[in-house]
């Protein structure tokens, strides 16, 4: 017979502890679920652009976000998220994700002026010039 290999999913899960993404760009954790649409969240993030006052939040106004703050209480108060988000370091892993660094570098863009704009094109068409221009020295060479 053939042998049936059986694992866990690895979806991510809506549990106590997830951190999530909340519309506005914050993060925070889920402290406890509501129901199967509302969870109460807690963000005590250091950078304030992060941080996220408790309180219930939609689940599908949010994304989940691979981190997950393990032994937190259901209902745990602010101090203990608080503690426990920064024993986990999220602040640090959300910063080293691909996630935040893509959209660090989308509100960049947003915040360039038509010169600035102009500025990048011209690089661009520097860096292409010299990309052909040494794959063409490599053809002539083969």
């Amino acid at each position: 017979m053939a042998e049936i290999n059986i694992g866990a999913s690895s979806w991510r899960q809506v549990e106590v502890g997830r951190v999530l993404k909340l519309e506005n760009g914050s993060l925070a954790a889920i402290v406890e679920i509501i129901d199967h649409k509302r969870a109460l969240v807690d963000g005590p993030s250091a950078d304030p652009k992060l941080a996220a006052p408790r309180g219930p939040v939609s689940l599908s106004k949010t994304l989940l976000t691979p981190f997950v703050i393990e032994k937190i209480a259901r209902g745990a108060r602010t101090g203990a998220v608080k503690s426990a988000w920064e024993a986990a370091g999220i602040d640090a892993k959300w910063k080293e994700s691909n996630w935040a660094k893509k959209s660090l570098q989308q509100e960049r863009r947003k915040a360039l002026t038509d010169f600035d704009r102009f500025k990048v094109m011209r690089l661009k068409k520097q860096r292409r010039f010299e990309e052909r221009k040494a794959l063409a020295k490599v053809k002539a060479a083969a």
